[in-house]
């Protein structure tokens, strides 16, 4: 039986830890709404499917061992966020000089962006690689994985909900400063960008 008293704390622990995705949750609901953002972290619980199951095929493994296609992703990944960070600063501007909320992302953009930075992130996959089969039963592979998989998604819709709602209601306390929100958003995910770069190709044990 598959220890959930130890997997579901520690597992919503990694669900609510501060990250890419979760910033752009929080930064769509603060723009456009919690309904809003969780409609466009669908984008990223449907790329985290396949991504889970490319670990139990053993893609992890791959990362983990190979520096040259791990490289690969971690640039490609680092670059798609500073260019993601930049454009999130630059609807700042916008936003003050139309001095309307009409700057808001789409809904189609916002999700295409949940998608892509949950992808381009390879420590995503190696969560599910490394942490999962710590919980994995062995006679019971596919089926426990599975069901591992399942109760982090529906973590990480609790997780996007409570960025979103904590999003709209700074937004709500603080609306003339919205602008300086977005500065914020786009510099940190800038700063993701930058520290995953310089991020140290990870083992597994």
């Amino acid at each position: 039986m598959i220890d959930w008293l130890f997997f579901i704390p520690a597992c919503f622990a990694l669900n609510l830890a501060f990250g890419p995705n979760n910033l752009l949750a929080m930064t769509h609901g603060a723009k456009s709404g919690i309904g809003f953002a969780q409609t466009a972290a669908l984008g990223r619980l449907i790329v985290f499917i396949p991504m889970i199951g490319l670990s139990a095929l053993g893609l992890g493994v791959i990362l983990t061992t190979s520096a040259f296609v791990f490289s690969i992703v971690k640039w490609a990944g680092a670059a798609y966020l500073i260019w993601l960070g930049v454009s999130i600063w630059r609807s700042a501007k916008r936003m003050e000089t139309a001095r309307l909320p009409a700057t808001r992302v789409t809904l189609t953009r916002a999700f295409t962006s949940e998608a892509l930075v949950a992808v381009s992130n390879p420590k995503a996959i190696l969560i599910f690689a490394a942490f999962f089969p710590q919980f994995i039963l062995v006679d019971a592979y596919w089926q426990s994985y599975a069901q591992l998989s399942l109760a982090f998604l529906l973590m990480e819709s609790v997780a996007i909900f409570a960025y979103a709602t904590f999003g709209k209601l700074a937004s709500s306390f603080a609306a003339n400063k919205l602008p300086v929100f977005q500065r914020v958003s786009g510099t940190t995910m800038v700063l993701f960008g930058l520290l995953l770069l310089i991020s140290p190709q990870p083992t597994r044990s």
